[in-house]
């Protein structure tokens, strides 16, 4: 099997073309592949198929084989291996994924895609929809903030029952008492708001998280510190894959979440430091819309027995 090797700010996977290869047992090549000491090392596995409804899909699945909907960094380094590769030849692409086709725009520099903005669509604040199941949790604390934003969504046409959303609520787990919200992105997420991610023993407290019986698909987490009204730095714990130096939808969700609870300003765009690098993250509450800005990179290509 032919593959390439790329990575949006740490967050890497192994790409197929599947335009030219056919992969039989996606889970499994999954878990072959993503191991770092047997296998090529990655995140997960990602294919490139033909779609009939987009210029191409994305097709994901996590390094323990479990299939995922969406990758915010892993879409961007489909649209560079397109554009890069002579499959697609414009600027504006569409990309079919679990969760809906998304738009992105690229930017080229001498020929080859360096950063990529994308329609990551609206983000999903009821609870049965992320899935959460409320009744594991405390009852949620939503912020003046949050009155705002939903009268804003509700001036664009946007209604969001307040009454469904977890805001700030409390949950047990991992031996301590958290304050989370929830907000979706194709993915589901729970966000909470930290002193200092540094000092967080995710290998211990991430599993917990993921496992809570509050999430019926298990749960991706992001540990948030808020560093300035436009700045918040990010650790996450991904199901499936652990913590991983980047998150692309984790990232999107944590700016909402920050924008929701009133710990970051709801004017102007949210600066997203990731182990692995930067994000920019936009939420226009117009058209109930989140963009998310950030490069894509190609590390090597080879060719691998299975």
């Amino acid at each position: 099997m032919k593959f390439t090797k790329m990575h949006g700010i740490g967050n890497d996977y192994v790409y197929v073309n599947c335009f030219e290869e056919k992969v039989e047992d996606p889970a499994r090549v999954a878990q072959l592949v993503s191991d770092r000491h047997f296998g090529i090392g990655s995140d997960g596995l990602i294919l490139i198929k033909p779609s009939d409804v987009a210029d191409c899909e994305m097709d994901m699945y996590n390094l323990d084989g479990s299939r995922g909907a969406m990758c915010g960094n892993g879409i961007r380094c489909v649209a560079k291996y397109v554009f890069d590769h002579g499959i697609v030849n414009r600027k504006s692409i569409r990309v079919a994924t679990g969760s809906g086709i998304r738009d992105l725009e690229l930017s080229v520099t001498d020929g080859k895609v360096s950063q990529v903005r994308v329609n990551m669509g609206a983000p999903i604040l009821e609870a049965p929809r992320i899935p959460v199941l409320k009744q594991h949790l405390g009852e949620s604390r939503p912020s003046p903030a949050a009155a705002s934003v939903f009268s804003q969504l509700a001036l664009g046409g946007h209604e969001t029952d307040p009454a469904q959303v977890v805001i700030d609520a409390p949950l047990e787990t991992a031996g301590s008492t958290w304050s989370v919200t929830a907000v979706s992105m194709g993915n589901p997420h729970l966000i909470t708001f930290v002193q200092d991610t540094q000092s967080l023993d995710l290998e211990r407290i991430g599993p917990d998280f993921e496992h809570h019986p509050a999430f019926p698909d298990r749960i991706n987490t992001e540990f948030i510190q808020v560093e300035d009204a436009h700045t918040l730095r990010m650790r996450v714990w991904e199901r499936g894959s652990g913590e991983t130096l980047a998150c692309g939808t984790g990232a999107c969700a944590s700016a909402v979440a920050a924008i929701l609870t009133g710990r970051v300003s709801a004017d102007g765009p949210v600066l997203v430091k990731l182990l692995g690098g930067d994000l920019h993250i936009e939420w226009n509450r117009q058209v109930n819309t989140v963009y998310m800005t950030g490069p894509a990179t190609e590390v090597f290509h080879g060719e691998i027995d299975l």
